[in-house]
């Protein structure tokens, strides 16, 4: 879905947009990343792994989301979301307190995840916390090697502990993942066992390009990516 609708435009799809979940508990993770959890009817849903939420967080803006936990017995689902600048979403989420109700949409998009890979890697930021988080018990319970690598900001370094992640590295957030010569130095090139990986790379545009970019040079593994964000573009 764009992430603007005219108002005309909205009217077309009449009670479609009304909210259909409700808010039961928030959690700070750190300043900056915020877990949320919502309670509706989520029996038809499909939480396939990468898959993301559309939340209408204005009368006309809407954004995507990624759940990062979900019972479908009891109607709940989690989302974590990291709150930064002044945009409309950031906003609206910082805002969200328990009974809040507010539309968000199945989840749909693109996949991740190859089952049949022994080697999974996955690549990210804090807009992608959710996904590693979706990810964890599906590789414990096919017993997968995984290794997740997050860049975060100095804020948010304690918080895949927090969610308790496993067989993670966290990055500062120093423009590092923009350099090719470095990202050919991490561990992840020194052996051959990651040759034929598994590898998902999300959140931010730039870094998940140059990552991308050594390693299809490298030709390694199976490759798949999705930008969560971009500097100074909106909703996307």
């Amino acid at each position: 879905m764009i992430s603007n609708i005219p108002k005309w435009m909205i009217g077309l799809f009449g009670n479609k947009l009304s909210p259909n979940v409700k808010v039961v508990e928030t959690t700070f993770l750190s300043p900056q990343v915020k877990k949320v959890s919502f309670q509706g009817d989520v029996s038809d849903w499909d939480f396939t792994i990468g898959y993301a939420s559309v939340i209408r967080v204005s009368e006309t803006e809407f954004r995507n989301y990624t759940v990062a936990h979900y019972d479908k017995e009891n109607g709940v689902f989690d989302i974590i979301f990291h709150i930064h600048g002044n945009g409309a979403g950031s906003k609206f989420i910082e805002g969200l307190k328990v009974s809040d109700e507010l539309f968000i949409s199945p989840p749909r998009g693109k996949k991740l995840y190859e089952t049949n890979k022994q080697q999974q890697f996955f690549f990210g930021d804090e807009t992608s916390l959710g996904v590693a988080c979706a990810w964890l018990p599906l590789l414990k319970k096919n017993q997968q090697q995984f290794q997740f690598y997050f860049e975060l900001d100095e804020i948010n370094k304690s918080v895949p502990e927090r969610l308790a992640l496993e067989n993670y590295t966290v990055f500062p957030k120093n423009n590092s993942f923009r350099n090719e010569k470095w990202i050919s130095t991490l561990p992840l090139f020194q052996t051959q066992e990651w040759n034929t990986a598994n590898i998902a790379l999300v959140g931010n545009v730039k870094s998940v390009q140059v990552f991308r970019k050594v390693l299809k040079d490298k030709k390694q593994g199976s490759i798949y990516s999705q930008g969560y964000w971009l500097e100074g573009k909106k909703g996307l």
